[in-house]
């Protein structure tokens, strides 16, 4: 764990960024009114305080944010974590995207003091999600997510443009705040045949954990997510979906025409969800705390247990 120690811009390329103490973080552009945030993968930089006060302690007198760095931390030497490595403060999430940097001209504080550290020390980032940061807060690595998912919309209209599915975004959403990985989020038409390749894709090629599915779980004469979803199966594990279903049916009787099914193929579960958003977000409330257990099961990380 790390503490913010200065939080710096400079209006103007070129010109010593200063320490303002507080600023908002713009997501996938950096610190607002920087001249150095932008589309780009060098958004925020950091730096540690540590470095700059080995650098000050040789009898230079520099200020915060001398050396161009937007972030200055105590608790983190940046160059030893690699590109990838993600750090949240607050709301704000960065992932490290270059270490250091080759100064192709020499900057301002190398013509005063001839030396400069952020092209060996420091470490740019770009945006995930923005916020706000501020000198005193902390700033933590955030664990790697433990589980890779993937997900499958099934719509016609959806897959033509003709309508924004968000049940989709849903499963995304939920699952990312319960630490999953997204590895991929598709749109197919409600054909057995492309639903069934694009479950094989994920699950042979991406290998990922768990596969989620949303819509065509109905009586349309359309809905084919379940046949597509058996044909992609080694192994049937029926008890997720009757579990989903159960739960649903406490919440509207309707939940009885739901012909969703839950399978495993390989080492990857494949779950048939709802399709309407409100239905995804009740039905992954109720599964994900058990599932991760089921998850470490099957990929042999822990062993059967009772409470």
């Amino acid at each position: 764990m790390g503490m913010i120690k200065a939080v710096c811009i400079s209006e103007k390329k070129g010109t010593a960024k200063r320490n303002i103490g507080t600023s908002a973080v713009i997501e996938n552009h950096g610190l607002e009114n920087d001249a150095h945030a932008g589309n780009w993968h060098r958004q925020v930089s950091l730096l540690s305080y540590e470095a700059v006060e080995a650098f000050r302690a040789r009898g230079a007198k520099v200020e915060d944010g001398a050396f161009g760095e937007n972030l200055l931390v105590e608790g983190f030497d940046f160059k030893t974590y690699p590109v990838g490595t993600v750090f949240t403060c607050n709301e704000v999430v960065l992932e490290i995207t270059q270490i250091g940097k080759q100064c192709h001209s020499e900057c301002e504080i190398f013509h005063q003091v001839g030396d400069c550290i952020m092209p060996r020390e420091g470490v740019f980032a770009r945006v995930l999600h923005g916020g706000t940061v501020s000198v005193g807060d902390e700033l933590v690595i955030r664990e790697k997510p433990k589980f890779r998912a993937g997900v499958i919309t099934a719509s016609d209209k959806g897959s033509r443009g003709e309508r924004e599915d968000l049940s989709g975004p849903a499963v995304c959403e939920l699952l990312t705040e319960n630490g999953y990985e997204i590895v991929r989020s598709v749109v197919l038409p409600d054909e057995e045949e492309l639903l069934y390749q694009e479950m094989v894709r994920f699950c042979d090629e991406d290998q990922v954990d768990v596969l989620f599915t949303t819509g065509g779980t109905g009586l349309s004469p359309r809905d084919c997510t379940p046949e597509a979803t058996m044909r992609a199966a080694t192994k049937n594990a029926p008890g997720i979906a009757e579990a989903i279903r159960q739960y649903s049916l406490g919440i509207t009787p309707r939940a009885m025409l739901s012909r969703a099914v839950s399978v495993m193929r390989g080492q990857t579960l494949i779950i048939n969800l709802p399709g309407s958003v409100k239905a995804v977000k009740e039905s992954l409330s109720f599964i994900l705390p058990t599932l991760a257990h089921g998850i470490e099961i099957m990929r042999g990380d822990t062993g059967e247990c009772g409470r």
